[in-house]
């Protein structure tokens, strides 16, 4: 069910942008280790110089738009884009140091897989909002 949905969303992306998934395995560990082991993993993936939009409900609540303009500045800036869902124990506090900006999608917890999806289609939409297009209804 998920995986049609992103899918869907990814074909459509293709022609703003390339889109990757680097998906790291849950830790075996729990509560505060787990948190700190797959932040460090998580660190460990993320090239120097990228532009990183870690999603968390702590974050600012951002609009489509907002989302689009922080877009633009990471590709104004000639960043990757490198977005981070963060595991079911959430973050450590190296991880939010790393980020360029901390976003929420409200103040709910969402499984993995919807957020995945609600990323895919909120990156169209941010594109399709750069590019003018007429998907995104003020």
């Amino acid at each position: 069910m998920y995986e049609d949905a992103i899918k869907h969303f990814e074909s459509r992306l293709k022609q703003f942008t390339k889109l990757t998934w680097l998906l790291l395995p849950h830790s075996s560990l729990e509560g505060l280790a787990a948190r700190k082991e797959e932040s460090s993993r998580i660190i460990g993936s993320i090239k120097q110089n990228d532009f990183v939009i870690l999603l968390d409900e702590a974050g600012e609540i951002a609009s489509s738009p907002e989302l689009a303009s922080l877009i633009d500045r990471a590709q104004c800036s000639s960043q990757d884009i490198c977005i981070v869902i963060g595991g079911a124990y959430g973050v450590d506090e190296s991880l939010l140091a790393r980020a360029n900006v901390v976003v929420a999608f409200g103040r709910a917890v969402f499984p993995h897989q919807l957020i995945r999806v609600m990323i895919t289609e909120q990156l169209y939409r941010a594109f399709s909002i750069l590019a003018g297009s007429g998907y995104h209804h003020k």
